[in-house]
């Protein structure tokens, strides 16, 4: 590999280890320090921490190989995660962040269900906590074997050696400097995969000679590369079911934890639609350079005969032929801090599970706050050491389960997070129900032996789909068979409306 390339790749890791060290000499004193940066990010921080750590890989290798393989039909995934994002912020981010503080200052999602509702049983704390630690640590495991590929490939290490890298130094910025490190770190990995997702596209379109010219080189290969409606790999129309399905994506923002809780972090909930305006601009230019990244590096494949390998690897050889080497380490960092940012914020969401929901409301009670950031610190690397485990079979059937865990927080989630906030008849039995026969029903969807038409469920339609409806069918009908609410939660309720009319 080039010095330069080298040099670039050391810059960017030492700029993450000295954030780290930075948070840890700023906050982390206390749990809702280390867990929540004492809520006390600013919009600018929020949005981007909340962007990056939901975007990962996907967005540098995920969607430019969509793009290159089916078109810009591929458009409609987009399409679809803007909306969402965009009514995330809308409805469930300033509701949220007054309503976890009015709820016994809830610092992580488990905690705020159990607030909510009143849950003694605490029924409801353990079985999302469950969720959460199960399916981000397999989640977890995704993005190390990310890193490790990414390093075996394209700086000629080894995949294990690659493995322990990504974590090593994602481990060690989230281990001391805990959400402030996270939320200041994707900050800084969001603007470098921002700046990469405008460059490539760009300079690739120069290359061949602008924006004409290169949707005529698309044109002449097939066509339908350019039309929204028509999946190219296939040359078919898309149905009204293969749209929903691809558009669902923007339904599982509502359930994400590690996208949500950055809300519950902002200072105030007066700033949050300066961080909207800030997180939807970046979201929306970086989708669209994403975009382009794969249908220009096709048009540059077809015109130049220069590429035969994985579509999903396209960035990649862009960054490494177009580019001087200090630039082109500079785009292959932005695909390390895609991968890093969702690594980091899994990590300390897992981190906050196992000890806020697990041992300090089972095990600890009586423990002090530098007992439980020690013991959050012991967690970040427990989670760690399970993911790289997991991770050295590269081929596991993990990574199949893992494509699923969107859908599963989305479905067991999503609705429980709408209906608490906005729907004052909510119950305790209701959030239960919905969260199993959400996260239930997705799973039925992803593995029973039936078709229709031929397909599996989970190729006629996205499992998220009937896994929000069910989950939020089952939660309105049993919250209307069950008791009203006590008077305590509906005043808690209540207060959450009179500050947000006041601020917003």
């Amino acid at each position: 590999m080039a010095t330069g390339t080298l040099i670039s790749l050391a810059l960017y890791f030492i700029t993450m280890l000295a954030i780290g060290l930075y948070a840890y000499r700023k906050s982390t004193s206390d749990m809702q320090e280390y867990m929540l940066g004492g809520r006390n990010l600013s919009p600018k921080v929020t949005a981007l921490s909340a962007g990056a750590s939901d975007m990962s890989g996907w967005m540098l290798m995920g969607v430019p190989g969509a793009m290159y393989v089916s078109g810009f039909s591929s458009a409609w995934i987009a399409i679809g995660l803007t909306i969402g994002a965009y009514l995330n912020y809308v409805f469930v981010a300033p509701r949220l962040r007054v309503y976890t503080e009015k709820a016994k200052n809830a610092i992580t999602i488990p905690d705020f269900f159990e607030n909510r509702f009143n849950d003694t049983s605490r029924t409801l704390r353990v079985v999302s906590s469950v969720v959460i630690i199960v399916f981000f640590t397999l989640y977890t495991s995704s993005g190390v074997v990310a890193g490790g590929k990414l390093f075996e490939s394209s700086f000629n290490t080894s995949y294990e050696l690659g493995l322990y890298i990504t974590a090593g130094v994602v481990v060690a910025y989230t281990l001391f400097g805990g959400f402030l490190a996270v939320s200041m770190t994707d900050f800084v990995q969001g603007c470098i995969m921002f700046i990469s997702l405008v460059l490539v596209p760009v300079v690739v379109m120069m290359e061949l000679g602008g924006f004409g010219e290169t949707v005529a080189v698309l044109q002449t290969q097939n066509e339908n590369l350019t039309n929204l409606m028509v999946d190219a790999a296939s040359n078919q129309a898309l149905g009204a079911m293969a749209i929903i399905s691809l558009m669902a994506w923007g339904l599982g923002y509502f359930g994400q934890p590690h996208i949500i809780v950055r809300f519950m972090a902002i200072r105030h909930v007066r700033e949050m639609k300066v961080a909207r305006r800030i997180g939807m601009s970046w979201m929306i230019v970086s989708l669209i350079g994403s975009m382009a990244t794969g249908l220009f590096g096709l048009a540059y494949a077809v015109k130049t005969g220069s590429f035969d390998g994985d579509p999903e690897t396209i960035f990649i050889f862009l960054s490494q032929i177009l580019f001087h080497p200090l630039i082109a380490g500079f785009l292959l960092a932005a695909i390390l801090a895609a991968i890093m940012s969702t690594i980091s914020s899994q990590l300390l969401v897992t981190s906050s599970s196992l000890t806020g929901d697990i041992y300090h409301a089972f095990l600890r009670k009586e423990a002090s706050q530098k007992e439980l950031v020690l013991m959050g610190r012991i967690s970040v690397a427990i989670v760690a050491l399970v993911a790289i485990y997991l991770a050295y079979d590269r081929d596991s059937t993990i990574l199949t389960l893992v494509s699923n865990a969107w859908a599963g927080f989305g479905a067991a989630f999503g609705p429980i997070i709408l209906f608490s906030l906005f729907w004052k008849r909510m119950t305790r039995m209701a959030a239960i129900a919905g969260m199993l026969v959400g996260a239930i029903t997705v799973l039925f969807w992803i593995y029973a032996p039936v078709t229709i038409g031929g397909q599996s469920l989970s190729a006629w339609m996205y499992e998220i789909v009937p896994g929000f409806l069910a989950c939020s069918l089952t939660i309105v009908v049993v919250s209307l068979l069950s008791n009203e609410p006590d008077a305590e939660l509906q005043a808690t309720f209540d207060a959450v409306d009179a500050e947000l009319r006041e601020h917003l």
